[in-house]
């Protein structure tokens, strides 16, 4: 008989799986994304100090909820904030006790919203145009993707500071402005779509390549951009991008199974045993890629998508079309310039045109020192002189990436790399 979970491993799981729906929920019900947070913080603290005490509940998720629900109701009686706000909670009590155990999460229909998906109207708060850009992709990821401001500080390239205030003028903004929490209406939802697109994207990022922890892929975060990102399809059918974006986190997480090796461990793409991949999740993925192209609207995400397309369609590694992927990375250059697309691009023109001509492109982004604190720069550059033969730039290349590395899977291979290189003459 196998021994009980591990509670605190239970809570640990179960906020990153768990807290961004708790707190979209009550949000909704609250309308105040600080009381929510906190409300929910203090759910999972209790649960920290009580199950391993008490043991675990029957419904752990259904208990966090009503635990962060109580606390927001003692909350607002403390300070005053009675009628309304007392009364939608207590009609959100009446609707949960008729939800079973297995569906409490599940947002209940808005009469102000086409879609029924509290995750899905916080992304439309969050992203809405009176916030700048970065500060939407930050507030999402960090309220609804359970990201801490670390990872979404290395996701930005920015310091964990500057992350931080971010956060806090958005949500005051939020507040202050009193943005509605709710999805827009068909003729406003254009205008939101950018910041969406790209908040579902590092969410789906983050859960494919965590940027730390043990674990290399984080499958609740995969799951949940995917999720979401076909309800926007839905909302948004005519959008290309979109069609994109869902089309290229598929063709990616067909590959997911295929990343890790027995001990969880990375695999390179070329090293991947491709009997792994998810046949079908490539095929829908491109499918829907063909969909968007026919509606002849280019764009950032239906590029990616075509890129993962030619890897997913290569039966080996060396029947790779480079020479495909090198021109649509020169296309995406065109089309939404940025270091690290320029980065990308450098792996597809070393392997048309040799670790030569990829390596002038990587120094010369590594003079501009926009990408000196993003590791995959330093790794891919230490990889280009390693097969160059310039063990000693090599290493200390690798010794940068692996500075700027937190995830243990990630470190791992890294040091392996190091430790390969600084046993070679150089």
């Amino acid at each position: 008989m196998p021994p009980p979970p591990d509670p605190r491993v239970v809570v640990d799981r179960l906020f990153r799986e768990e807290s961004g729906r708790v707190v979209a929920t009550l949000i909704r019900v609250l309308g105040d994304f600080e009381l929510a947070e906190e409300a929910v913080q203090e759910a999972f603290v209790v649960a920290l100090e009580r199950w391993p005490r008490d043991g675990l509940p029957d419904n752990p998720g259904a208990w966090i909820m009503t635990t962060a629900r109580n606390r927001a109701i003692d909350r607002l009686r403390r300070t005053k904030v009675l009628a309304d706000k007392q009364a939608r909670l207590a009609r959100q009590a009446l609707v949960e006790a008729e939800l079973s155990a297995d569906d409490r999460f599940e947002a209940v229909e808005d009469e102000m919203s086409p879609i029924a998906d509290d995750r899905l109207r916080l992304i439309f708060t969050c992203c809405h145009p009176a916030l700048p850009l970065d500060a939407r992709v930050a507030l999402t990821l960090r309220t609804l993707g359970g990201l801490t401001t670390p990872e979404i500080a290395r996701a930005f390239l920015v310091p964990e500071p500057t992350l931080a205030q971010r956060l806090v003028r958005a949500r005051k903004k939020i507040r202050n402005a009193g943005i509605p929490y709710r999805v827009p209406p068909d003729h406003l939802l254009p205008e939101r779509l950018d910041g969406v697109l790209r908040v579902l994207y590092l969410v789906f990022n983050e859960g494919y390549d965590a940027t730390s922890g043990d674990v290399l892929i984080r499958r609740d975060l995969c799951a949940e951009a995917i999720r979401l990102g076909r309800v926007l399809v839905g909302l948004m059918p005519d959008e290309p991008e979109a069609i994109g974006l869902l089309a290229l986190m598929l063709l990616h997480d067909a590959r997911r199974e295929a990343r890790m090796d027995s001990d969880g461990g990375l695999v390179l793409l070329d090293e991947q045993d491709r009997g792994q991949w998810d046949r079908r999740e490539i095929e829908e993925g491109t499918a829907l890629l063909e969909r968007a192209l026919r509606m002849q609207r280019p764009g950032p995400y239906q590029l990616q998508a075509a890129i993962a397309a030619v890897h997913d369609e290569a039966p080996t590694a060396a029947a790779t079309d480079w020479r495909q992927i090198a021109g649509l990375y020169t296309r995406l250059v065109e089309l939404a310039p940025s270091p690290v697309v320029e980065l990308n691009r450098a792996v597809a023109v070393a392997m048309v045109d040799g670790p030569d001509r990829a390596l002038a492109i990587v120094d010369r982004l590594d003079a501009d020192g926009e990408l000196d604190d993003y590791r995959f720069l330093h790794g891919t550059r230490a990889d280009l002189l390693r097969r160059l033969g310039r063990t000693e730039e090599a290493a200390a290349a690798y010794r940068r990436a692996l500075e700027l590395t937190s995830n243990a899977a990630q470190r791992a291979f890294v040091e392996v790399r190091l430790a390969e290189v600084e046993g070679q003459p150089g």
